[in-house]
């Protein structure tokens, strides 16, 4: 290989390794969501279900309670440049976690979602489930098994489903095929996959379902629609018109937090949000 030619291979390879810097593994990233459940006493479980494995976080010794609240994670590290997918989901900042964690009182869970947290081969984590196909039937199917799962290890009875960001869409399409569920809050929520890729001019997700064509499932449904004033990743109009489109009677709010972006401030005033009346 010429001197020249070996210059330009290394230009090439730059960018590469630029983007490779400060991301952290799999195993690190994993590590990193058991210290933070670890210091509030809880454990990291992997549940079987379907054809897949989902991984949850829960108290190690919970108390039995008629409701169990669930928190449902975002799309976590899908992408790692506007064109090349990860090749693994697993969040580098898991905000849904740390929002279970800050839950200031009653029953709660974590869901991950489909090959977060996990090592897995390529058959079982199809990178569908992280992009195009991220709330695929598949994929809801699995989470509401899991959800069977954790309400029987609670002995509840009934959930409360809580989604950040991608997880709102999960959560809001659980909500719509369970008999079981009393409340649905959203973080940052994408409610309406479809409106959201038009409106930031992006690939559409071809192959996952879509919360806003179920919102007659949801008549009577209490709802709490959060948004930040400040995001740009899914932005308020979403939620805005997600609820607008709600059958009457809707039992709906959308509240838009101004100084909030799409990880900033939830964390840190999640116990004063969960002290407000419900919608």
């Amino acid at each position: 290989m010429s001197a020249f030619r070996r210059v330009c291979c290394v230009l090439l390879l730059i960018p590469l390794l630029a983007g490779c810097v400060g991301l952290e593994s799999v195993a690190e990233r994993t590590a990193h969501a058991d210290a933070l459940a670890a210091a509030k006493g809880w454990q990291r479980l992997q549940l079987p279900v379907v054809s897949m494995e989902l991984v949850s976080y829960v108290p190690r010794s919970p108390e039995p309670a008629p409701v169990l609240t669930v928190y449902i994670e975002g799309d976590g590290l899908a992408w790692v440049s506007s064109n090349r997918p990860s090749l693994n989901p697993t969040p580098r900042n898991p905000l849904a976690l740390q929002l279970a964690l800050a839950q200031p009182q009653g029953n709660a869970a974590y869901l991950a979602r489909p090959c977060q947290y996990l090592q897995a081969s390529p058959g079982a984590c199809q990178q569908g489930y992280w992009t195009d196909a991220r709330f695929a039937e598949t994929v809801i199917a699995a989470s509401d098994a899991a959800l069977d799962q954790l309400k029987q290890r609670f002995a509840a009875q009934e959930l409360q489903l809580i989604g950040y960001s991608g997880g709102a869409a999960v959560a809001t399409l659980l909500a719509a095929r369970r008999d079981d569920v009393v409340g649905l809050i959203t973080v940052a929520g994408n409610l309406d996959h479809q409106h959201w890729a038009e409106l930031l001019r992006l690939s559409p997700l071809q192959r996952s379902l879509n919360p806003a064509q179920v919102r007659d499932r949801l008549r009577g449904l209490p709802q709490w629609h959060l948004a930040g004033g400040r995001d740009r990743v899914i932005p308020p109009i979403i939620a805005q018109q997600f609820v607008a489109g709600l059958p009457e009677p809707a039992l709906a709010r959308v509240q838009v937090l101004d100084g909030f972006d799409h990880n900033c401030c939830w964390v840190a005033q999640w116990p004063r949000l969960w002290s407000e009346p419900a919608p």
